[in-house]
């Protein structure tokens, strides 16, 4: 069960505080989403979760399964489960994607005490995680070439979600960029790996990503706070009254 309690965050290096007093509970298997305006703190809580530099918790504290993650760095974090997609994934030039999978797949074992994987035994692996996930290569005579557009990174990102079976998946507006058939094959990638021993965050502006992913709950996050907490038809309201309830104007 993934635990904020009243989690005050600021840039490193300036003093504004974006997160506020946020307090969330997602229980193991359910999907939570949150929505929010521009500029609220949901890519932070993302990066927070994650681990990321640059980002200072002055005050609360966020448990998995009870154990407090912020001392711990961002691959401690992962060995325990925790696993981000982001909403732009990089690219590493040079780089094929199976070597990148693998490496990641065997340093995310290490951690947990377990053996690293043959080359036998990855291969087997990834062609069974890529069909659960539904994952579709590009290019079927050149599947360890990096994938470049964003809607196939972006597949790329479930597939490696799938391969280190996270026990937290925190989904940071994973719908941008998307075309319509990119984002109902992305989404078909995530609920495939829905399970009652994961938890899942999905950060979006829009509710056109909850009617393929739907959510148990919907949070709104606006300056820095939970401000109101629903089910799926909170989505749907969103869409048709926006967040100036929550900002005081049109976001």
């Amino acid at each position: 069960m993934l635990e904020i309690k009243n989690l005050h965050v600021k840039l490193a290096d300036e003093d504004k505080q974006i997160l506020k007093g946020l307090t969330l509970s997602v229980p193991k298997g359910e999907v939570h989403a949150i929505m929010g305006p521009n500029g609220s703190g949901k890519s932070t809580l993302a990066y927070v979760l994650a681990g990321r530099d640059g980002y200072e918790v002055t005050e609360g504290d966020v448990l998995w399964n009870g154990e407090s993650i912020l001392d711990m760095e961002p691959d401690e974090r992962a060995a325990k489960g925790v696993f981000l997609a982001f909403q732009y994934p990089m690219e590493i030039p040079g780089v094929a994607g199976l070597t990148f999978l693998r490496t990641a797949v065997n340093a995310v074992r290490k951690k947990r005490g377990q053996d690293e994987m043959t080359t036998p035994g990855f291969m087997k692996f990834v062609k069974e995680q890529a069909a659960k996930a539904q994952h579709r290569r590009r290019n079927a005579e050149a599947p360890s070439q990096c994938w470049v557009l964003g809607g196939e990174k972006k597949r790329s990102e479930i597939l490696q979600m799938a391969m280190l079976e996270p026990t937290l998946c925190v989904l940071d507006e994973t719908d941008s960029g998307l075309d319509i058939d990119a984002l109902k094959i992305v989404s078909d990638g995530v609920n495939a790996l829905r399970s009652p021993d994961r938890s899942t965050l999905v950060i979006t502006h829009y509710q056109r990503l909850l009617n393929h992913i739907v959510p148990d709950k919907v949070h709104v996050l606006a300056d820095g706070r939970i401000q109101k907490t629903g089910g799926k038809e909170l989505a749907l309201e969103l869409e048709k009254s926006g967040y100036a309830e929550f900002t005081g104007k049109a976001a």
